[in-house]
């Protein structure tokens, strides 16, 4: 079988062993945390180790943690449990954000960059629910959340980040609510947890037997949070990971989306004139290396990137891949990928000519 290179890390990053290592553990205890016996002790306590975990993570307090099983999930919870009648979300918000309920989109430029006078004029004072990535999940662009921040809470409302793609990357920023999901921090898929700064704000979407204290009803996933929780104890060098990105993207000498804003330092963008992501992503997969076409969170779609036709960049919305990187990445991965590319490029904008 041909050697398979993996460069998709923003869409899912690979489990690591002492995430593994603690859910196997947690899948050993037999017990619900909602049960008084010994058991349910036991599986309770590995829930709230994890969440005092999580809290120190964030910076804040445990009972300000949610456990979900994920950052859509965590999203959903607070679009819909908050009491906000408007709801304004980025323009490049991801699509777990711009499906959840109708929103006023606020428009980004060209570098894909919030625009703040926009945004002002949107709030016009008035409270609102407002969604806004830390990170884009395709580009990379880093969002100005102070900024924003400052104009939602002047208004009276409430802030929600996205921080899925940015968590463990850049420190978390300070809003009302923050989305995270273990899988993208090497723990496991189906586990996430929303930061809430007030509890009283939020009403609870999934009603059940009123665990995590009546905010998300539901049998806690305690393997999963576990590894969660272990994850986020392993420590990650992501300046390699930034200088192994930049050492790429000066091999291609290509566009390069966002490029001109702060980013962060795993992801590109990458734009080929003429030639469609989806052909670009299977010719890619066919020599050996997995990326993606924008996000990987739509069924297995492949069509242009809502996020970059937000930044004004009409058909070329549809002729970019991502290419993201982790701390496991090598530059002899980086290298081969980049000969890889290139000889795509020049083989297909034959094709295209």
């Amino acid at each position: 079988m041909k050697s398979r290179i993996y460069l998709d890390h923003a869409a899912t990053t690979p489990v690591l062993p002492a995430a593994i290592a603690a859910m196997v553990e947690a899948a050993g205890i037999i017990g619900n945390p909602a049960s008084v016996h010994v058991g349910g002790r036991a599986a309770n306590a590995i829930v709230e180790r994890a969440r005092d975990v999580v809290a120190a993570f964030a910076g804040c307090a445990p009972d300000r943690v949610v456990f979900t099983s994920g950052g859509t999930e965590a999203l959903a919870l607070a679009i819909n449990g908050s009491e906000m009648p408007r709801f304004i979300a980025s323009a490049v918000e991801h699509s777990a954000v711009l499906a959840a309920r109708e929103a006023i989109i606020a428009p980004v430029d060209g570098d894909g960059l919030i625009d703040l006078g926009v945004m002002a004029a949107t709030l016009d004072g008035a409270p609102a629910l407002v969604a806004v990535q830390h990170a884009n999940n395709e580009t990379g662009v880093v969002q100005p959340i102070a900024e924003v921040a400052a104009l939602v809470a002047a208004a009276g409302g409430f802030l929600l980040v996205d921080a899925v793609q940015s968590a463990g990357k850049l420190p978390l920023p300070a809003a009302d609510f923050i989305a995270l999901s273990a899988h993208k921090l090497g723990g496991p898929p189906g586990t996430g947890a929303l930061i809430v700064r007030d509890p009283a704000s939020l009403h609870a979407v999934q009603r059940g037997g009123g665990q995590e204290r009546g905010l998300r009803g539901g049998t806690p996933n305690l393997p999963g949070i576990a590894g969660f929780a272990a994850a986020l104890g392993e420590s990650r060098d992501w300046a390699d990971v930034a200088a192994l990105r930049d050492r790429l993207e000066a091999r291609l000498g290509t566009i390069v989306h966002g490029s001109a804003a702060p980013r962060l330092p795993h992801i590109s963008s990458l734009g080929l004139p003429g030639v469609a992501g989806g052909t670009q992503v299977m010719t890619l997969d066919l020599a050996g290396f997995m990326v993606s076409a924008g996000a990987a969170c739509s069924s297995g779609k492949v069509a242009a990137s809502h996020v970059l036709a937000a930044m004004g960049l009409g058909a070329a919305a549809g002729e970019a891949i991502r290419v993201s990187l982790g701390p496991q990445t090598i530059m002899a991965e980086v290298d081969a990928f980049a000969e890889a590319w290139l000889a795509m490029a020049q083989r297909l904008a034959k094709v295209a000519a």
